[in-house]
């Protein structure tokens, strides 16, 4: 017994029509059609399958000019990426940071005009100081040369005691110690003058300096000889002529041969 279902209203469903297999020969009557007929047969295909040619045309050729754009920007590319290489390579190797600049050679300048004034100033120094030595040879040349003279005198003057007056030497008087306090005063102030050697430097010589300006204190004229200054073995003849020396220089004493006999007049500072 057949059973016909219903829906919701009590209404049959729909009829259904049948699938059916495409016929074969519908292409053949589609292509066998009238072509002069434009809305018959495939005949209305030909002008989009001309359009659709030519549109292919135009994209074959946009993508051969994509493919040129390609090559050259992959050429370009490459030759960028070559002229950055050289020229990275070419900072590392020829653009030294340390190389001279202008300050440099200046700098370089000034250093030389300065080692050449300091050798020009050493010239002139050991030039000074050899005239210095050479000075201080040619005194103590004449020095020596004074001491052999007034030797030469002296001898002749014991030789000949028909005319010398041999004197006794007289005691030293004896000072006060308001008297000894006032030469002491005098003496400092004319070893004041005198040169560095003799202030001091030199004790003894400082110490022979004294002893020179007693001699003559000693004596009420106050000239003397060189031969009455000498008291071996402290003071030595050569001490005694160089403080004779320095003290005619600064002029506190005089000294005078116009007798034949060389004396020394002090005059005091």
């Amino acid at each position: 017994m057949r059973v016909t279902r219903h829906n919701s209203v009590g209404m049959p469903p729909p009829p259904r029509t049948p699938l059916r297999r495409v016929s074969q020969s519908s292409l053949f009557a589609v292509s066998t059609a009238d072509p002069t007929d434009p809305h018959s047969g495939t005949a209305f295909l030909d002008a989009a399958i001309s359009e659709l040619a030519d549109e292919t045309e135009i994209l074959q050729t946009n993508a051969e000019e994509l493919r040129k754009l390609s090559d050259s920007l992959a050429t370009f590319n490459e030759s960028f990426a070559s002229w950055l290489y050289v020229m990275r390579m070419n900072s590392l190797t020829i653009d030294w940071v340390q190389a001279p600049s202008d300050n440099s050679f200046a700098l370089a300048k000034k250093r030389a005009e300065r080692k050449t004034i300091a050798a020009a100033e050493e010239a002139q120094a050991k030039a000074r100081a050899l005239a210095a030595a050479a000075a201080a040879a040619r005194e103590a040349e004449t020095t020596k040369t004074m001491d052999h003279t007034e030797g030469d005198t002296t001898a002749t003057n014991v030789s000949a005691p028909s005319k010398s007056i041999l004197k006794k030497k007289t005691a030293k008087p004896k000072l006060t110690a308001k008297e000894k306090k006032e030469r002491a005063i005098e003496i400092e102030k004319i070893i004041a003058c005198l040169p560095l050697e003799f202030r001091g430097s030199d004790p003894n010589l400082r110490r022979h300096m004294e002893q020179v300006i007693e001699g003559f204190f000693d004596v009420p004229s106050r000239v003397v000889k060189l031969t009455d200054l000498i008291k071996p073995p402290d003071l030595s003849q050569a001490r005694v002529n160089k403080c004779l020396i320095a003290l005619v220089n600064r002029k506190v004493v005089s000294k005078n041969s116009s007798t034949g006999v060389v004396l020394y007049h002090w005059h005091g500072v």
